[in-house]
C-alpha cells in the first residue's frame, strides 16, 4: 500500500493536526453560534463541518489519506484497504487532536455550557438508529470515492 511509504510519524501527526482542526472549527462554530445568538445558523455550521473535512482530505489526503476519524479508519481497515498496524496509532492521534481542540476551546470559551457538544434531542433508541444510519452512509460515501492510503483530488474531497 502508498501508506507504508509514508512514515508513520507523519502520518500520525497529519492526523493529529486534521482532527484537530475539524474539532476546532466544527465544534467552534457550534459554540460561535450559541454566542452569538444565532447568527452562524444550523446551515452555516454543517457548511463548517463540510469545508473543514474538505480542506484537510485536500491538506493531509496525500499523507495520512485523512481519515480524521476514528470510524473512517476502521472502516478501511474492513475494507482491507489499510494496514491494521496502523490502526491504534491512527485512532491515538485522532483522539490527542479532539481532545487537544477542545481543551483549547474550553480555555476560550470558559463560560459556555456544552462546549457544542452533540445533545441528543428524541428518544435514546431513535438517537442511536440515526447516528448508525448515517455512519453507514458516511463510510458508504468515503468507502466508494477513496482508497484509504492516499487521498488527492476533487473527487475525493468534494464527496
Amino acid at each position: 500500500m502508498k501508506a507504508a511509504r509514508t512514515s508513520i510519524a507523519r502520518c500520525v501527526i497529519a492526523e493529529c493536526f486534521g482532527t484537530f482542526a475539524l474539532v476546532f472549527i466544527g465544534t467552534g462554530a457550534i459554540v460561535m453560534n450559541d454566542v452569538s445568538g444565532g447568527v452562524i445558523t444550523h446551515v452555516g455550521v454543517a457548511l463548517c463541518f463540510g469545508l473543514v473535512v474538505m480542506a484537510m482530505i485536500d491538506a493531509i489526503g496525500d499523507v495520512s489519506g485523512a481519515h480524521i476519524n476514528p470510524a473512517v479508519t476502521v472502516a478501511f481497515a474492513l475494507a482491507k484497504r489499510f494496514p491494521w498496524s496502523r490502526v491504534a496509532p491512527y485512532i491515538g492521534a485522532q483522539i490527542v487532536g479532539a481532545v487537544l481542540a477542545s481543551l483549547a476551546l474550553r480555555a476560550l470559551f470558559t463560560d459556555h455550557p456544552t462546549l457544542g457538544a452533540t445533545i441528543r434531542s428524541g428518544a435514546q433508541a431513535q438517537s442511536f438508529t440515526l447516528e448508525v444510519i448515517l455512519t453507514l452512509i458516511l463510510m458508504f460515501v468515503i468507502l466508494r470515492v477513496a482508497n484509504g492510503a492516499k487521498e488527492r483530488g476533487v473527487v475525493a474531497s468534494i464527496a
